[in-house]
């Protein structure tokens, strides 16, 4: 995302302008000012920027030329002139910054604003992150594509982001305090594709120990992350201590209240400690001295009492008490501490346990508020959130027009302790026109025209105003933007487990497609005729390649149908046909995906590589990237396989192909046999398949498991090439788009 935009250079950002009749000091611009250098660093002079506090109290920028022939950004703060830079870079400008291509052509001299533009941004604060996108995302980042991630949350008003990296430290350090060893400390944290769900309680110890190495490095990550955030304005949620502890707890405090809980998706249950228990005062005090003094303390705290499980006991009063102890840890610890709750495991009597002024609900999907049983929450401030993705599935959706509605608007208008907006996605890096809406929200007060806010950002997308691209557009807001695709992903044929009635593709919706799949496949058509105008926009390049790989992938639902309608019929012929058919479409998919490196699995193996430290660190974190994708894991044999399945070059080519294509072989030989092949009856598991149903099934988990554990050598990204390989995709794929549709 931006690589090409965010380069380091010597130019140096002139500050003109009396910040002293302002009350602002210089510093308070530094952050802000290197934050212009490095998104334009060939402009970055031609800005004046300057803090102008007060207003509603509401976070505000403004826009205008100045008397110096240089354009004026202002704003309260140093995230509100990130936001204006936006603005203007957007609107004045018409260029586009996404992860997944952008369009930055910007005249040699930017043009001076013509009219003074000002925005009040409406929610107090603006989450981002799920603890998931860390590792769904970002298990591999290192500090050159945080800093990245950062300037973008700072130019589209993020100003609250979950801030979790470096905690295997914290975790590290405090059980060395209660007399654990290096080893024992080590084997207590999972492997580095997995943290997110041990922050959240779920596991412990999986696709571990975790190296020293990387507790190191990422304890020096987390502070540069941590500092750059707070040197920008932003106000980080860190972790809070809601009674998650190791299992051996249990012999090492036999007289202290722990239980355990339920077994997690094929994981062994964690441990418990009693919130009422001296012990979770003592070690709880331990565990924020530790994250303080690498750190620091910051105000807001996350902490999930029993997520996704069930307290020891339903009392009231009980429940009442676990909220009391949970809010007196972090005032103790920080007298101006918030804890932050999401609001999937809400309970009323330990939520009416803390003061109002010092709880934050997170509604991540936002529509918890909406339940009767949950009544707003009671009164206490909360966030109107999307959630949007899961598991990085690589899927066109999403509800612009809800967007378009001001979701945040309707909630506060009815509700006053709405007070904040987020995103909330389990991966980020795909679907940028959805984020894209997403982000601006916020800067609206009322609800907007999609139809018109997709033409404007298909132009700044584009850099074009071609007749080809408004109706792409009007076809998108018909199709895979269109209401109701808002939330979990529809099932991928490409990363399903083979089945001759194919359920799903993971733990997830089945197969539908919400719109005419002949539709898009004639904006991608449109698209590509208009590719000699629009050819040097990266974002046209990258849209080019995604909505040909979902074009491909929908059609591919229709081959596989008649491949299996041919085979129940004992039809030889049309199965080889439309069974060879589908095996092609992979193949050509994988290519179509090669020719970039946002959805790429040798990039994914290749970042991995790069945190290793020796050889052994290299196997482990090939392995640990290997199997998130795939089989995602459990101490026993995993239930939510392919939960985080991706229609990734590399993943297609190598694992995906290679199941069908044993599929087929079975099939095919059952067919020239004679024999009969049936899955009625077969054990299921979140609604297709168990792993090993029958045999084979279980033949092909023994590959899986092979493949997951066998060494990778990243292969080369040829990039460049997209669109060149998608019309030569395209010219082959139009007669049977017509023959299937």
């Amino acid at each position: 995302m931006m690589i090409k935009i965010f380069q380091y250079c010597s130019l140096i950002l002139l500050y003109m302008g009396a910040l002293a009749s302002v009350g602002a000091q210089p510093k308070d611009l530094k952050a802000i000012e290197a934050l212009v250098r490095r998104v334009v660093p060939n402009h970055a002079e031609q800005f004046k920027l300057s803090i102008q506090p007060g207003g509603s109290g509401r976070d505000h920028f403004e826009i205008a030329g100045s008397n110096d022939g240089l354009i004026q950004l202002s704003g309260n703060n140093q995230i509100a002139i990130a936001s204006a830079l936006n603005w203007y870079l957007k609107y004045f400008c018409h260029v586009q910054m996404g992860w997944n291509g952008s369009q930055m052509h910007l005249p040699a001299k930017l043009p001076i604003p013509d009219r003074t533009v000002t925005k009040e941004v409406e929610p107090q604060w603006r989450v981002y992150m799920n603890y998931c996108t860390f590792n769904y995302s970002a298990s591999w980042w290192n500090w050159e594509r945080w800093e990245k991630e950062i300037d973008f949350m700072a130019m589209n008003g993020i100003n609250m982001p979950l801030s979790v990296v470096g905690l295997e430290g914290v975790w590290y350090n405090a059980l060395l305090r209660v007399g654990y060893s290096d080893h024992e400390a080590r084997a207590f944290l999972v492997g580095p594709a997995y943290s997110a769900w041990q922050w959240m309680t779920n596991i412990e110890s999986a696709n571990g120990p975790l190296p020293k190495s990387w507790i190191d490095n990422h304890i020096i990550l987390g502070k540069k992350i941590m500092q750059r955030e707070l040197e920008l304005g932003m106000q980080p949620i860190q972790q809070g201590f809601s009674g998650f502890v190791p299992r051996s707890f249990v012999e090492r405090y036999p007289k202290a209240k722990i239980a355990y809980g339920k077994d997690w998706c094929s994981f062994k249950a964690t441990a418990q400690l009693d919130p009422l228990d001296p012990l979770f005062d003592e070690f709880g005090k331990i565990f924020l001295e530790e994250q303080d003094k690498l750190f620091g303390s910051h105000g807001y705290y996350a902490a999930d009492p029993f997520h996704e499980g069930t307290p020891p006991s339903e009392d009231r009063a009980y429940l009442h008490a676990v909220g009391q102890a949970i809010q007196k840890l972090v005032s103790t610890y920080d007298t101006k501490g918030h804890t932050v709750m999401q609001a999937w495991s809400l309970r009323r009597d330990i939520v009416e346990a803390i003061p109002k002024d010092r709880l934050l609900i997170l509604d991540l999907n936002g529509s918890k508020y909406k339940d009767k049983a949950l009544d707003g929450f009671w009164g206490y401030n909360f966030v109107v959130g999307n959630l949007h993705n899961f598991g990085g599935r690589i899927n066109l959706h999403g509800d612009a027009r809800l967007l378009a509605s001001n979701q945040f608007g309707q909630a506060s208008s009815k509700y006053p302790n709405a007070i904040g907006s987020g995103l909330f996605m389990e991966a980020i890096g795909q679907n940028p026109l959805f984020y894209d809406l997403a982000f601006e929200m916020p800067f609206h007060r009322e609800a907007i025209d999609a139809d018109d806010w997709v033409k404007s950002y298909l132009f700044r997308r584009y850099n074009t105003q071609n007749t080809n691209i408004s109706a792409v557009g009007a076809m998108l807001l018909a199709g895979p933007y269109r209401p109701g695709t808002n939330g979990v992903e529809n099932s991928s044929i490409i990363a399903a487990r083979p089945a001759l009635n194919v359920k799903k593709s993971g733990p997830n919706a089945g197969f539908k497609i919400p719109y005419a799949a002949d539709t898009l496949a004639m904006a991608w058509k449109l698209l590509l005729d208009a590719s000699y105008e629009l050819q040097g926009s990266d974002g046209y390049r990258f849209d080019v390649m995604d909505i040909g790989r979902q074009v491909l992938s929908n059609l591919g639902q229709e081959m596989h149908k008649h491949a299996a309608e041919a085979f129940i019929k004992g039809d030889k012929k049309g199965f080889k046909l439309h069974s060879q058919r589908f095996l092609t479409l992979l193949k050509d998919v994988d290519k179509l995906l090669g020719t970039r490196s946002d959805f790429n699995f040798n990039t994914w193996i290749k970042d991995a590589q790069s945190q290793a430290t020796n050889a052994e660190e290299k196997k482990l974190y090939t392995f640990n990237a290997s199997q998130l994708v795939t089989w995602w894991g459990g101490d026993k044999e995993p239930s939510i396989f392919d939960y985080a399945w991706r229609e990734w070059n590399g993943l297609i080519g190598d694992y995906y192909y290679e199941r069908w294509s044993r599929f087929y072989a079975m099939l095919e030989r059952k067919l020239n046999t004679g024999e009969s092949y049936s899955e009625e009856g077969l054990k299921q598991v979140y609604g297709r398949e168990s792993l090993r149903a029958n045999t084979f099934y279980t033949d092909l988990a023994n590959w899986e498991e092979n493949w997951i554990k066998s060494p990778k050598s990243p292969k080369k990204v040829n990039v460049g090439r997209e669109i060149k390989v998608a019309k030569h995709i395209l010219a082959q794929y139009e007669p049977l788009l017509k023959e299937y549709y």
